[in-house]
């Protein structure tokens, strides 16, 4: 039986972990340097015990930008082949983290397969899976039967788990004088809302916190504080019942550090692009460091079918001010379920962001894979430029739905290509752009 009881118990004891060892090996940094980040809570790495096939990431201070792929059925569309098939894609794209927010049925053959097969971290939302779960009303629903769908999600293997905490009775007074937009946009958040006014009772991950907690050090599950009153569109973002929730989110992330749970913290939903580094560092403030799970943020509001985009343009500015997670968004976003297109180019989308940001921080070994496309395309190397890219399939079917003449240039420049014409002179030779010059 292992010395530790989870990553963060390990490393307060001073103990490199073999997921501590990944992670250090894959981020180019030392070990050591890890280890101690994970014990001061800036660094988690998400592993539930019972997660057997799972490649062990690291979210946090100094690391590459992770991100996140959301999947699962609902009550209109509830085929697991297609769900699968997204699974398979995530995993081809190799992304960190898969979320499973199933809310149809019985979800716990769909989640089993889904821990068994995937490399990746897999959280899930109990709140959503309670109704099904519990197979009683909403209104029905006793306190203590939220952590029942809790521990069960822990025993199957999840990794992290979102749990709206910090929406208590106080948050939701500021949110009620503020009298929002849009109002409470998180699906998990505006079912508790409910539940906490249908019943009059407080937030039961709030009243019941410890008891949370001990569940999920039991399995070391990764508790990632959901942010309920993340705003849901520009005109409400950095309000009071955001910022409200955000006091209530810092003071739970150290009462998770002290029973050793590793902690994320998630934000903030829609805002302009003039906001997001002042809420990153905010956040990063208010929660002591805790790595910080970012959902968008989508920088407007007026484009359905391409908020991929949207939100690739504030992920990319969040990451690069200090967040360390980024939840894809799809074009399919505030539309409907996404199809397995609609995953693909969220995915590209988020990947660009996460690595764009990387970049601009400095992360150890970023550059060297731009540096390799760069090399590959002086050489006019296609098959080096399709191994490099983001989207291997994508790059090499552009190239071959209209190839040039001269597989040395690409159909748009022919022989007037700058990287030709540069080599050429720069080996000796002289540029000729008659046909039939090689």
């Amino acid at each position: 039986m292992a010395a530790y009881a989870t990553q963060m118990d390990a490393a307060k004891q001073g103990i490199l972990t073999p997921e501590m060892e990944t992670v250090a090996k894959e981020e180019h940094l030392e070990p050591e340097l890890i280890r101690q980040r994970v014990a001061k809570g800036t660094i988690c790495i998400p592993a539930n015990i019972h997660h057997k096939s799972l490649h062990p990431y690291g979210i946090g201070e100094g690391l590459r930008t992770k991100m996140n792929v959301n999947l699962g059925i609902s009550g209109d569309c509830h085929d697991y082949t297609a769900e699968f098939e997204k699974v398979k894609l995530a995993i081809q794209f190799q992304c960190e983290a898969i979320m499973d927010l199933s809310n149809y049925g019985k979800t716990h053959t769909f989640r089993k397969q889904l821990i068994e097969m995937s490399p990746a971290m897999i959280g899930t939302v109990p709140m959503y899976d309670a109704i099904g779960y519990l197979e009683k009303d909403l209104a029905d629903i006793k306190a203590t039967d939220f952590l029942k769908v809790l521990e069960a999600h822990a025993k199957e293997g999840v990794d992290f788990q979102t749990i709206h905490a910090g929406i208590n009775r106080r948050a939701v007074e500021a949110l009620k004088r503020q009298k929002r937009t849009t109002n409470i946009v998180s699906r998990g958040g505006s079912l508790l809302f409910a539940w906490m006014e249908m019943t009059g009772n407080e937030n039961p991950f709030y009243e019941y916190y410890d008891d949370v907690l001990d569940i999920l050090r039991k399995y070391d599950v990764t508790i990632s504080l959901g942010d309920a009153l993340r705003p849901g569109c520009n005109a409400d973002s950095t309000d009071a019942g955001q910022i409200s929730e955000l006091v209530e989110l810092g003071a739970l992330t150290k009462r998770a550090w002290e029973r050793d749970v590793q902690v994320m913290v998630e934000g903030p939903g829609h805002m302009t692009m003039d906001e997001i580094a002042a809420n990153m560092k905010l956040q990063k403030r208010l929660c002591y460091g805790a790595p910080f799970y970012v959902l968008g943020p989508l920088v407007t509001d007026v484009a359905p079918g391409y908020d991929h985009i949207t939100a690739a343009i504030g992920g990319a500015i969040a990451a690069m001010s200090g967040a360390d997670f980024l939840c894809y968004v799809t074009p399919a976003e505030h539309l409907r379920l996404p199809d397995l297109q609609d995953v693909r180019d969220g995915i590209v989308a988020s990947k660009i962001a996460a690595h764009a940001a990387d970049l601009a921080r400095g992360i150890p070994g970023a550059r060297d894979w731009d540096n390799a496309m760069s090399k590959a395309r002086c050489a006019i190397d296609w098959e080096g430029m399709f191994a490099q890219a983001i989207d291997p399939e994508k790059a090499r079917d552009y190239f071959e739905s209209r190839p040039p003449q001269d597989r040395h240039t690409c159909s748009m420049c022919g022989k007037m290509c700058a990287m030709r014409t540069s080599n050429k002179i720069l080996n000796g030779e002289s540029v000729s752009l008659t046909p039939d010059e090689a």
